[in-house]
């Protein structure tokens, strides 16, 4: 039985100056991010700029991070698409790559009933064997999966789990309480992550384990030895990268901070823009901050960040 738990980075997609998927730059993030003791690693999604890429995009990514992970941790795929059909096609080649599960985002731009977006995801789960994350993130796609309809899909054998981007822990308790132990919540809003797992999740997919993938994973293990103190004080070292999200629009930030941090992820694709040259400085001041801390990695000392004067 396939289970979806830890610590599991929301990847990046990392592109070069001429807005291309760089291939090199995705085979060493995943060679870090394994080195960093992570529970699997989920590509195509928010984070990962889904909405920008192609299909043949998404496949040969899929296919990288497969090769380069090579069975040591699970593999999740953002398959989510606005229509049932295409929706199964995407997971049909995913399954055919060799991924271990798919994570589904529900259909966006309309407003769907709840019947609707069930039978979406029922629809899914016949036409593939691959485990199955529900995908809730309101806040984009406009609609919400209510508790009783994850409940009702949680009876479907392959749907397994659902990452929940609310924000909203709330919804992350009335998910756990329609469902059994063998369903996966997983946070999908990174300053949740402790509160889920002291309720009863099962871990996260975490878009600031891109950059911080060892605190974001001393979290969980911290948990799960009954530390609670110190994965409190691990979870505390999120909040102000997780504040500075809003300095631009999404992934910028992120991805600028990581390439500041040595870690290639290049631009965002248009028409994303680049922070402006005074959140840019803000960054910087911020990314300082960590590195003295000690927060960032282990081999930050040798990896002086970007200035911006």
């Amino acid at each position: 039985m396939f289970k979806a738990e830890g610590i599991i980075p929301a990847m990046i997609t990392p592109f070069n100056e001429q807005q291309e998927i760089n291939e090199e730059a995705l085979r060493m993030l995943v060679k870090r991010f394994i080195k960093a003791g992570v529970h699997g690693l989920f590509c195509l999604g928010t984070n990962g700029e889904f909405f920008s890429l192609n299909f043949e995009e998404k496949k040969r990514i899929a296919t990288i991070i497969v090769e380069e992970t090579r069975g040591q941790i699970p593999v999740y795929v953002g398959a989510g698409c606005i229509s049932t059909a295409e929706t199964i096609r995407l997971a049909r080649e995913m399954e055919s790559i060799g991924v271990d599960a798919l994570s589904v985002i529900t259909p966006y731009f309309l407003a769907f009933s709840q019947k609707e977006l069930a039978d979406y995801y029922r629809a899914l789960a016949n036409e593939t064997s691959l485990p199955i994350l529900l995908y809730n993130i309101p806040g984009r796609t406009g609609n919400a999966l209510h508790p009783k309809t994850v409940g009702e899909l949680a009876r479907i054998p392959n749907i397994v789990g659902i990452k929940d981007s609310s924000g909203s822990f709330d919804t992350i308790l009335n998910y756990l309480m329609e469902s059994d132990e063998g369903f996966s919540v997983l946070a999908g809003t990174d300053s949740l992550i402790l509160s889920t797992l002291m309720s009863g999740g099962k871990g996260a997919i975490a878009a600031t384990a891109n950059l911080f993938p060892e605190l974001v994973v001393a979290i969980y293990d911290l948990w799960k030895q009954g530390k609670f103190e110190e994965a409190e004080a691990m979870q505390r070292g999120l909040r102000e990268i997780r504040s500075a999200f809003q300095w631009g629009t999404l992934p910028s930030v992120l991805k600028e901070a990581m390439n500041w941090a040595g870690l290639p992820a290049g631009p965002c694709r248009l028409p994303v823009s680049p922070l402006t040259a005074e959140k840019q400085v803000e960054l910087t001041h911020l990314m300082d901050s960590y590195q003295k801390q000690g927060l960032l990695f282990p081999d930050a000392a040798t990896i002086p960040l970007k200035k911006v004067t």
